[in-house]
């Protein structure tokens, strides 16, 4: 079971950094800025549970910013858990439907605080704003599953 759940995130890292990466190059090759919604969603759970971030000004963007990139870390690397959890369990399916598959079911646990929070509406999203969301969580996706159903030594 610890081999299964430390492939799982080290599978969701790798998943995450690919993730990073398409998203990075996204923003350099269309000079688009970068999303608060990360730092904005911390911003609203810890604010609304009665825990704000500390500090102010620039000392508290930064620190919101920080936790907004490692949440969605952490998120990359438990969903990574999960996916090796379920396929240790059997649903095996092939990477191009798995990757994909992985890759909505982590933008949806995503993109849910960002509505629910009320951050932003993804109703009223442009395709370019969905496109920008999709395909780095496809990629996250295909590299998550695909390394999980690669390292799968029982078959």
């Amino acid at each position: 079971m610890f081999q299964t759940l430390a492939r799982g995130c080290a599978a969701g890292a790798a998943g995450t950094t690919a993730l990073n990466a398409v998203t990075y190059a996204d923003m350099a090759l269309r000079g688009r800025p970068t999303s608060s919604a990360p730092q904005d969603v911390v911003d609203r759970i810890t604010t609304d549970t009665g825990h704000p971030v500390p500090g102010t000004g620039d000392l508290r963007d930064n620190r919101l910013s920080g936790l907004g990139a490692l949440s969605g870390i952490a998120v990359g690397v438990v969903a990574g858990a999960a996916v090796a959890l379920v396929h240790r369990a059997g649903a095996r399916v092939p990477v191009r439907l798995g990757g994909p598959v992985t890759g909505v079911l982590v933008m949806a646990a995503t993109d849910l605080p960002i509505a629910r929070t009320g951050v932003s509406d993804p109703r009223t999203w442009s395709a370019k704003d969905w496109l920008s969301d999709v395909v780095p969580h496809v990629v996250y996706g295909l590299v998550t599953y695909g390394i999980v159903s690669a390292t799968d030594h029982r078959g």
